[in-house]
Parts: structure tokens; C-alpha cells; sequence
């Protein structure tokens, strides 16, 4: 990897060692800056439009760089990305990547640029047929009784991957001709395959929580999950409400959507207490600090989602009261995100303060 031209000469080789030393750490789940981001964007779009721009062009740069340092993980570390590929515990991180392409391919398309959004569904679709197989395979083949920790909630990203399918999906169908009634009975079934999944991941996650013992490190960021893959589902349940496939099949589906859509929202509603009850006893009555770590950015998403899907779903019911909810958890998310971008700046400058380049032999 190249030295930024802008650093010192005397600092050039300090700064492209540290650079390698990340990009073969990188974080598998870091696909989650661009979700947390682009979804406090999509969510701003009505009532802030200039914050939501400008989050918008974050993410514009943040995505092709993460996208980059991926790739240079494969070409520079391969055996580093395959152990993160066949490890049950961070496999599932993989799948911020189809989140993440879906949220900013929404993005796009709030602007008019339906063909990049069009794209960018077709890849993140591709993705999440790759790794949907590969990752269960793994959690089949190699997990463990000691391996995978369900409690970490990092297994619901899968849902998460799967229903931003969804979302999107609705938006680019009508532009896809022929092939839209496809699409939509596509997008249907995966909002069906997402439930499925949430069903079984949170009845795991909730009897390991709640019979088992939980220590403070069970207690991360990634438990947020499991109120963010519900919000999700309501986002994708409201979208598919207020769609018109214009096929009576999917039509007749519409009683069944509204009342599982609405338990959805309420579930991720009951989840936010509990979650900060979590941290509270995590950070005050055990007194762990509080430091920043690429997965607050699975914090920082379900917050800017809870925020949409309210409103979305505030929309699909025509019940306007949600949308007070929506806006008061939309400036949460905001607030949210900007500690954990001051976090992540601050992490960096620190480890490349600290960083000592390996001695050559």
C-alpha cells in the first residue's frame, strides 16, 4: 500500500507500516460506519437536508475506501481474511458489507441516481447469496461449544443484511420491467427468510441471555442487534405496505404484513430499555470504561433504523404520533454518531501515536 504523499519522508515508513498493520486487523463488520451513516442520512432527507447530504458525501468516501482496504486484505492477507471467513465468532460481520451497499444504494436513489442504486442492489444481492450458505456453513461445521457466543448478537447482522435487500429492492423494482414482478416476488420472500432467521437467532439469543450467566463481556455493542434487525424488518414490512406491485397474489399478503410489522416495531421498542439497562450495568455497576471500538458502529445503526422505521411505519398505518418518535431518536442517532466518529478519529491518531513498526531481520 502506498504512502499518502502529504505525510513527512521521515514519518513515511512509520505511517505505510501502521497502514499495513490495520488493513490486516480490519475489522470484518466495519461495513457498519457506512450503514450507521447512511441511515441517519436517509432518515434526515425529509426535515435536514443539508446534515443528510453531508453524511451522504461521508459515506460517498467512507464506502469505496473500506471497500479498497478489503481488497487489500485479500491481495496483502489472505490467510488473515479466510480465519475471519471460517471463524463462527466475526463471519457473520461479513455481511455489513450487503447492508451497507443496500443503505447507501437507498441513498442514491432518494436523489435520483437509480441506476448506482440499481447496481448496487445487484451486488449486494450477489453477496448475500454468497455468503448466507457459507456462513451458516460455517457456524454448522466449525463451531463449538465454546466457540460462537450467540449472546454477542453479531448473528443477527444476517438479518440485517438480508431485509436491507428488501428496502431497496422496493425502490428499484419499477424500474426493472419485465423482470419487476420478479423482483417483487423476490423481495417479498426475503422480508419472509429475514422473520425466519430473526425468529430463530432471538429465541436463541433471548434463552442464553436470560438462563445463563452473563458477564460484562458478553456485554458489547453488538447486542444492539437485536433491537436493530427488528427495526429493519418494520422498515422493510412498512415499504412493502406502501409499495403497489401491482399483483394480487402479494396484495392479498397485505393483512398479514401490517399485524407482523407493527410486533416488530413494538419488539424493538421493549428491546431499547433493556439494552441500556445492559450498559448501565456494564459501564456503571462494573465499572468498565468506555472506549471506542468499530462495533459501536452496530449501536449507531440501530438507532439512526429505529428512527426510519418509525416513520415509515407511521406512513404504512397513517398514525402520525410515531413520527414525534421518529424525529426526537433521529437527533439520538445523530448525537450518537458524532461521539462515535470523534471516538474513531481519536482511536487512530492514538494507535498510530503508540504504533512501532516490527524490526527488520
Amino acid at each position: 500500500m502506498q504512502t499518502p504523499p502529504f505525510a513527512p519522508p521521515a514519518e513515511r515508513p512509520r505511517l505505510a507500516a501502521w497502514l499495513d498493520d490495520r488493513v490486516a486487523r480490519l475489522y470484518p463488520g466495519y461495513f457498519a460506519l457506512v450503514m450507521a451513516t447512511g441511515i441517519i442520512s436517509n432518515a434526515l432527507f425529509a426535515e435536514a437536508r443539508a446534515l443528510s447530504d453531508l453524511m451522504l458525501a461521508v459515506n460517498i468516501v467512507a464506502y469505496p475506501w473500506l471497500a479498497a482496504l478489503t481488497l487489500a486484505r485479500a491481495l496483502r492477507f489472505p490467510r488473515a481474511l479466510w480465519a475471519d471467513l471460517t471463524n463462527p465468532r466475526v463471519v457473520f460481520g461479513f455481511f455489513t458489507i450487503v447492508a451497507a451497499s443496500d443503505v447507501l444504494g437507498v441513498g442514491l436513489h432518494l436523489r435520483g441516481l437509480a441506476g448506482l442504486a440499481f447496481g448496487l442492489w445487484l451486488f449486494a444481492l450477489v453477496a448475500w447469496l454468497l455468503l448466507i450458505y457459507f456462513s451458516f456453513g460455517v457456524l454448522t461445521f466449525l463451531n463449538t461449544a465454546h466457540g460462537a457466543n450467540v449472546v454477542h448478537g453479531g448473528w443477527l447482522i444476517a438479518i440485517v443484511g438480508t431485509e436491507s435487500l428488501v428496502v431497496l429492492g422496493a425502490q428499484v423494482a419499477p424500474a426493472t420491467g419485465g423482470l419487476a414482478p420478479s423482483v417483487f416476488v423476490l423481495i417479498h420472500m426475503l422480508w419472509g427468510v429475514g422473520l425466519g432467521l430473526y425468529a430463530i437467532f432471538v429465541t436463541l439469543f433471548s434463552y442464553r441471555i436470560f438462563f445463563f450467566d452473563v458477564g460484562p463481556d458478553d456485554i458489547t455493542p453488538l447486542l444492539w442487534v437485536v433491537m436493530g434487525a427488528a427495526a429493519i424488518t418494520t422498515n422493510a414490512g412498512s415499504t412493502l405496505i406502501l409499495i403497489d406491485s401491482g399483483m394480487d397474489f402479494l396484495q392479498t399478503m397485505r393483512p398479514f404484513m401490517d399485524g407482523v410489522t407493527l410486533m416488530m416495531w413494538a419488539w424493538a421498542t421493549w428491546w431499547i430499555p433493556l439494552l441500556l439497562l445492559f450498559g448501565v450495568w456494564k459501564h456503571g455497576v462494573c465499572r468498565v470504561p468506555i472506549s471506542y471500538s468499530p462495533m459501536l458502529w452496530s449501536l449507531v445503526f440501530p438507532l439512526g433504523m429505529y428512527s426510519l422505521a418509525s416513520r415509515k411505519l407511521s406512513l404504512a398505518a397513517d398514525f402520525a404520533p410515531l413520527r414525534n418518535i421518529s424525529h426526537g431518536m433521529v437527533w439520538v442517532s445523530v448525537a450518537v454518531w458524532g461521539l462515535t466518529f470523534a471516538g474513531m478519529a481519536f482511536a487512530a491518531w492514538r494507535s498510530f501515536r503508540d504504533f512501532r513498526p516490527p524490526l527488520a531481520t
